[in-house]
């Protein structure tokens, strides 16, 4: 069992990625894997006893400490996303992975489609450098294939993980609710089900729409609540206020999950028309709970099977139309949660991360075999 050392943004940082390395940090721990936490320094000391060491961007000297600490394992596990790491758009990263003396798995979580000059470069450079490359989904592995000058074996597929509590509340007494969850901010899309509300006050038992979480902290710290109060706005305009609740309450995952299978259904409307990743999307999938989403590609893959229904960005009637469906026939909500549950063994961390300890694995013996 190779021993690994993962570096990426970690707990106490409030971000996707920070959920994602802890995350995948427990399962692999629950595969009996040794794990060491090498984590993006952002001024929020962590006590976790997982954490070895801190990253300080814009350090010579911290990028070659921490390339020491990963390299006292078999395999460092890199993070990737072009605002974590400091150059611009990321490009220290390649300055530590050139002075790793183990192999490396870098985690790709974002793959443009019309990368700028300086993405493509470091980018292609991290790659080049690593021994194998993942990505969350088959609609990033074929851009990233397709669209970079890259050694196409590298490239692995391994799904984002969830992780589901064994015994959440499934009570869904009162209105039905339509959820849509994370960090809020511009892009979020959620003008898109607020305008569809007006539509839907009529269906038995006046459905309500919850958006839940705090706003994203650069976004709080670029902007502050206009987006939130710009929405709530919204609601009061097209008079349904009372049917529109943004609540900023952060949410620990046992009382994130109740909530999210308590609801009627979940709704992805981003703005996005490219993203090729989406945990909150994984999520609602393997809760069991039925999908709106607009039409990026994660959503296209993911509830292709019929976990849920895609609409197109831009055709406000769809949304209007396939949110009535799923309120309205049970038989509909109950084929799409059925799929749902079906997807969610693949879907939980402890699989997940046993994907990575085979590749951990492998790119270990390959090193082993080349040296």
């Amino acid at each position: 069992m190779p021993r690994f050392g993962v570096l990426g943004t970690f707990p106490p940082a409030y971000c996707g990625l920070a959920s994602f390395t802890a995350s995948l940090t427990a399962g692999l721990e629950a595969n009996v894997a040794d794990v060491g936490v090498v984590r993006v320094a952002d001024g929020t000391p962590s006590s976790d006893p997982r954490v070895i060491g801190e990253l300080t961007n814009g350090s010579p000297h911290s990028i070659a400490a921490c390339a020491n600490l990963l390299s006292q394992f078999d395999v460092a596990v890199i993070q990737h996303d072009f605002d974590v790491y400091g150059g611009e758009d990321g490009g220290e990263l390649v300055a530590l992975m050139r002075a790793l003396s183990v192999p490396s798995i870098v985690v790709v979580h974002t793959v443009p489609s019309h990368p700028t000059a300086q993405q493509r470069s470091v980018l292609e450079a991290v790659i080049a450098l690593a021994d194998q490359v993942v990505v969350p989904s088959d609609a990033a592995n074929q851009r990233l294939r397709a669209g970079f000058l890259i050694d196409r074996d590298k490239v692995s597929t391994i799904a984002q993980g969830t992780s589901i509590p064994k015994a959440v509340s499934t009570k869904r007494a009162g209105r039905p609710t339509l959820l849509t969850w994370g960090l809020l901010g511009p892009g979020k899309g959620v003008e898109r089900v607020i305008d569809a509300m007006g539509s839907l006050h009529e269906l038995r038992g006046q459905p309500r729409y919850l958006v839940a979480g705090p706003t994203h902290p650069k976004v709080l710290a670029a902007e502050g609540e206009a987006y939130r109060e710009a929405r709530i706005e919204q609601a009061r305009s097209n008079g349904v206020a009372g049917s529109v609740s943004l609540d900023a309450a952060y949410r620990h995952p046992t009382a994130l999950a109740a909530m999210v299978q308590s609801c009627a259904v979940v709704v992805v409307p981003y703005d996005s028309t490219d993203q090729v990743n989406s945990s909150v999307l994984v999520d609602a999938v393997a809760s069991g709970r039925p999908v709106v989403a607009t039409a990026f590609p994660h959503a296209v893959e993911m509830l292709g099977s019929g976990a849920g229904v895609i609409v197109n960005h831009d055709d406000p009637e769809a949304m209007v139309l396939a949110l009535r469906r799923i309120l309205s026939d049970p038989r509909v909500a109950g084929t799409m949660a059925a799929e749902g549950r079906r997807l969610a063994p693949s879907l939980v961390w402890s699989t997940v991360a046993k994907s990575y300890v085979t590749l951990g694995q492998r790119v270990v013996r390959d090193r082993r075999v080349r040296a």
